[in-house]
């Protein structure tokens, strides 16, 4: 490797030979004879495998990774391991897409109901506690999925109640609503908006909110449309 890089800046005459050696620490007349003897035979087939290697990651669509890369060699009648086809495309330049982890978390339910926008899809608030928004995020672990629901004030685009769980059940939402409603005490009125999706309890299950939340006083009504929900606390 030291050998190849003072090549590569005596070829530019950016400085001498000896000068590179003995900042290097090696010998200018072991240089020379590698130099002489040229690349060895790993470093050929390194060579060979890398412009095979290119043309298969142009061929090949979706910018493949090392494992169809590796298997398309094998088809190939390529034999080599995977990890150098991994040290040959880092070496390269050469990266896979690697798609995000995804779920599905806005599903409609079996039974919606139909029910006007109240908001109208416009996302913003001029008095703080009169428009909040809703969604489920989630988050893969080692120990498997992590769904966090969110109670955002859209006046300040604060998020006023949260909670988290390993489920999708009507119990998350319930208790993202009711943190944001024990932490804001919102007066009679505010409209909450959030997806349309069975998950989030915003559906037929969620006639049981009332009974849930009855406890801070406050009692949503649900109104849904097309793909989004909406609650009114009175």
């Amino acid at each position: 490797m030291k050998y190849a890089a003072i090549a590569d800046w005596a070829a530019d005459k950016q400085f001498s030979v000896t000068f590179m050696c003995a900042q290097l620490g090696v010998a200018r007349q072991g240089y020379y004879r590698w130099l002489a003897d040229g690349p060895c035979e790993r470093e050929r087939t390194d060579a060979e495998l890398t412009t095979v290697i290119r043309e298969i990651h142009t061929e090949l669509h979706g910018h493949p990774g090392v494992r169809r890369v590796w298997a398309e060699l094998v088809v190939r009648g390529l034999r080599v391991a995977r990890k150098r086809v991994w040290r040959l495309m880092r070496a390269a330049g050469l990266q896979g897409r690697h798609p995000r982890a995804w779920r599905r978390t806005t599903v409609a339910g079996q039974h919606p109901i139909d029910a006007p926008d109240l908001i109208g899809q416009d996302f913003t608030a001029e008095q703080p506690n009169t428009r909040w928004c809703g969604d489920i995020t989630y988050t893969q672990t080692v120990d498997g999925w992590v769904y966090t629901a969110t109670v955002i004030d859209l006046h300040s685009r604060t998020v006023v109640g949260y909670a988290v769980a390993d489920h999708l059940r009507t119990s998350l939402i319930i208790e993202a609503l009711a943190a944001a409603l024990v932490t804001r005490r919102p007066p009679n009125g505010v409209i909450f908006h959030s997806d349309r999706g069975c998950q989030p309890g915003l559906n037929r299950s969620s006639q049981h909110q009332p009974d849930r939340i009855a406890a801070r006083r406050r009692e949503p009504r649900q109104a849904f449309a097309d793909r989004a929900s909406c609650a009114v606390c009175r």
